[in-house]
């Protein structure tokens, strides 16, 4: 008698074969959470230690130029004295150089420029700025000396980072600082907007040392700028 051999061929279980398309969903996944993981971190970073800042003007020329990504520091007054004669500082100008917060603001724009600012990928906000240390609390600040030199407690101060041609002040003004505020004024004296144009604002165009969000240390980017922020020499005692 034949017999008839019948070969079964095991059918494979379909719930173990890949799901089209699955790996490239996971792969997906994975960058997604990678970047989503970075930018929290760097956000974190931004928030508590050091924060990029874009320069978007030329008040500040030649120390910090249009479209440098400064590193602010903003650990540097956390612990221990506050900003110096000289330091590259920060702030927020609101109630001091800029109006008051605008209650109206969108959460959410708000919230996003935020983030972007603190990448360095955008622009500052409006009421940020960025200026040097001239005179702090219990300072008197006069403009000028015989020799057209800013006096800072009655000593002259040598500023060698101002921008080539420019005079320290075309503006003259006499006035004695505030303690816990700041007398700030920007290296590109005539392109700059700063404490001698804010004298008949609330502070007397001094900016309060609470709202300095930290010190420019360091220049990241353009690759030809990376280095520290010089600080001036600050002036005399009082």
């Amino acid at each position: 008698m034949d017999t008839e051999e019948q070969h079964d061929t095991p059918e494979r279980d379909r719930s173990s074969l890949p799901v089209p398309g699955t790996k490239d969903r996971s792969r997906s996944v994975r960058l997604g959470l990678s970047v989503g993981s970075v930018l929290v971190a760097l956000l974190l970073t931004s928030a508590f230690i050091v924060q990029p800042f874009l320069i978007p003007s030329s008040s500040m020329d030649p120390t910090l130029r249009v479209g440098d990504r400064v590193l602010v520091n903003k650990l540097a007054y956390r612990f221990g004295d506050g900003p110096q004669r000289g330091d590259v500082v920060v702030f927020d100008g609101t109630n001091s150089f800029s109006g008051e917060a605008d209650p109206d603001a969108n959460p959410v724009t708000t919230a996003l420029r935020k983030a972007g600012a603190a990448t360095g990928l955008v622009p500052p906000s409006e009421t940020d700025y960025v200026k040097r240390v001239i005179g702090v609390g219990g300072d008197r600040v006069r403009c000028c000396d015989r020799r057209g030199r800013i006096e800072v407690n009655g000593r002259p101060v040598e500023e060698d980072y101002l921008h080539p041609g420019n005079a320290p002040s075309a503006v003259p003004f006499d006035i004695r600082v505030p303690e816990g505020r700041l007398w700030v004024m920007g290296d590109y004296r005539s392109r700059s907007s700063d404490s001698r144009d804010h004298l008949g604002d609330p502070g007397g165009g001094t900016v309060p040392v609470e709202r300095v969000i930290g010190r420019a240390d360091w220049i990241g980017w353009p690759l030809g700028r990376i280095g520290s922020v010089p600080a001036g020499a600050g002036g005399g005692d009082g």
